[in-house]
């Protein structure tokens, strides 16, 4: 049955990816109450998802494993490829979405600011300049990894910018949180649109 904006569809999707370098089982819901069960071999990254989930108001299942002793950028990137693709075919054709968003979002002394084009067109801009290059056992040049593997299989453009900050810590911390803010109302339903907001009639 034909879904119109008053009866909308359930926006989830679940997949898997197993290389011989990780193993990702992802499932992911558009209209969720911030609910998160993450197992990552990744405690920081489990940690901004945890963020990410919350404050866009998604329900994500993530278990991720990975060859960290290498380094953790093979799981990090995945989980990036991964959660861009559930969130691609959860959103389907895109009909009655807002589309835009742009949020600021304070930590403290950082500010970030997200902006999403859920275009079908995949581009990524980053401005971010970190006091230092690990929280943690975390590399820092990982949030550029993930974000931009993360933008290119959802097909969103997706620009961040760090304002200002001086704990690493609190500049990713915000950088998520306005993620999951900005994804979130440009995936709402505004009752407004009809089809696709596009006048190419397609995204």
């Amino acid at each position: 049955m034909e879904n119109n904006n008053n009866e909308q569809a359930v926006r989830k999707a679940g997949l898997s990816r197993k290389t011989n370098e990780t193993d990702i089982t992802l499932s992911l819901a558009v209209d969720g109450s911030g609910i998160a069960e993450l197992e990552t071999d990744v405690p920081f990254l489990n940690h901004m998802l945890d963020l990410f989930t919350k404050h866009g108001q998604f329900d994500l299942s993530l278990e991720g494993r990975g060859d960290i002793d290498i380094d953790d950028h093979h799981t990090v990137e995945d989980i990036g490829i991964c959660l861009g693709q559930a969130l691609r075919e959860a959103l389907g054709d895109k009909k009655g979405i807002k589309r835009y968003a742009s949020v600021f979002i304070p930590m403290d002394e950082a500010l970030a600011q997200v902006v999403i084009d859920i275009s079908n067109r995949p581009h990524f801009e980053y401005r971010a300049a970190y006091p230092s290059q690990q929280v943690g056992s975390f590399s820092t040049e990982l949030v550029h990894e993930f974000l931009w593997k993360f933008a290119l299989e959802a097909r969103i453009t997706l620009h961040v910018i760090v304002h200002y900050g001086s704990n690493t810590h609190h500049m990713i911390e915000a950088i998520f949180k306005a993620l999951g803010r900005a994804l979130d109302e440009a995936t709402q339903i505004d009752p407004r649109v009809k089809g696709v907001p596009s006048t190419k009639g397609v995204l």
